[in-house]
């Protein structure tokens, strides 16, 4: 059999997505899921792979404005949809469209591509790295209780629909992007995605909820959260299911968190996919019954090298020689220079002498300040060639603010 690689025509792309849908389980979305996923797909910048008039494979790319330490918005192409037919493995297929897709990134004149991933170990290879974690934990306010800062009591809630509350919550996203690495600029669409909310995904949780927080009549803050009740002999168990949380400031954020450990009926408020440095394990009394776990985020990878590296600022003086390894884009191989700081930076080829060598897949876990280029070196991934480069790069690179993917795509 011989397969072939190309374009996808929106004319195809139901049976392209289907693919897709068989591959993550192979149950159907609800029709408005499912509408969204196809407005949102940029069909010229997604690809398939044919065996005869069969689907056999497929891989996206979203256009992304992604914030880097420094505050830039820099242009990524946000990798999705990637499957392969269970009948066609270890043929080639994922690493023909990664090949494709990188060509593909470039040519546009994107300097990161970026990913999250059903199975971390796949990307690797093609020289993605792991640069952003999230948190999850189960706070029991029966059990511990909030300590909150001066003002909080001045800030006014109000529980609105997600779709009422529409326009104010994406406000505030919009002027938060800028200050954390990791988070993407929403496009026109996107913000759809906080609408979507079919009875099928809410596992028994009620429909979700939108609560705004006000000060002076402005809202500087948002929380979206469901409710799911339970009840034993004892009394009531419910829990409050936290899908997203912003503040503007530490009174705001600590508003909506005293909200949501108070809602009547519940003894349980579960936290998926928040910032490793989140401000609420530090309003909590006791972070350790609630358990927080650590999984991984956004996978980075470098495209342009020294594009990329030129777009961040460095929170010190750095001036290093890297000596890149990218065997799957040979384009990048070699030693460049980087000398920048917290205003700016300069990444240029050279053949002066390195003084870090280390491959494009620690480059793009180190790119948005989250993981420690010496953390790197610790695990054999990274070698130091002159003393004291390596702890001037990790410090130059690392960020204030950890980095964050708030949504997956």
């Amino acid at each position: 059999m011989t397969t072939e690689l190309r374009v996808l025509d929106p004319a195809a792309w139901d049976d392209w997505y289907g693919v897709l849908e068989l591959a993550f389980g192979g149950v159907a979305e609800a029709d408005e899921e499912r509408a969204l996923w196809r407005e949102l797909t940029e069909c010229e910048r997604s690809v398939g792979v044919w065996d005869g008039d069969r689907c056999v494979g497929t891989a996206g790319a979203f256009t992304f404005r992604l914030s880097v330490p420094g505050g830039a918005l820099l242009p990524a192409a946000g990798v999705t949809m990637v499957s392969v037919a269970s009948t066609h493995r270890r043929r080639g297929i994922l690493t023909s469209m990664m090949r494709r897709q990188l060509d593909d990134v470039r040519s546009w004149g994107e300097p990161l591509a970026v990913l999250t991933a059903s199975e971390p170990e796949i990307y690797g290879r093609f020289g993605y790295g792991v640069a952003s974690h999230a948190v999850r934990a189960t706070i029991d306010p029966t059990r511990v209780r909030l300590v909150v800062p001066e003002g909080t009591d001045e800030v006014a809630l109000r529980v609105t629909t997600p779709a009422e509350g529409l326009a104010a919550t994406e406000a505030v996203y919009a002027r938060l992007v800028a200050g954390r690495p990791g988070m993407p600029a929403r496009r026109p669409g996107w913000e759809r995605l906080a609408l979507i909310d079919p009875p099928a995904n809410r596992d028994g949780a009620s429909p979700r909820q939108c609560l705004l927080a006000e000060r002076d009549g402005e809202v500087v803050g948002y929380a979206h959260y469901a409710i799911r009740p339970k009840w034993s002999w004892a009394g009531p168990e419910g829990s409050v299911m936290v899908q997203q949380l912003a503040g503007l400031d530490p009174v705001a954020e600590a508003a909506l968190w005293r909200f949501l450990c108070s809602v009547d009926l519940t003894s349980r408020v579960e936290v998926h996919s928040r910032p490793v440095d989140d401000a609420w394990q530090h309003l909590v009394t006791d972070v350790r019954r609630c358990e927080p776990t650590l999984r991984e985020g956004l996978f980075v990878r470098l495209v342009d090298v020294g594009a990329a590296l030129a777009a961040r600022t460095y929170q010190a003086p750095v001036d290093v020689v890297f000596e890149v390894e990218d065997a799957f884009c040979p384009w990048n191989e070699g030693r460049w220079r980087l000398t920048g700081d917290p205003k700016g930076a300069l990444c240029v080829r050279t053949d002066e002498a390195a003084d870090v060598a280390l491959s494009v897949r620690e480059l793009g876990s180190a790119y948005l300040g989250g993981v420690s280029l010496l953390s790197l070196a610790a695990a054999g991934r990274v070698r130091e060639l002159r003393e004291g480069a390596l702890v001037e790069a990790s410090v130059a690179f690392g960020s204030p603010v950890a980095p964050w993917l708030p949504h997956g795509f």
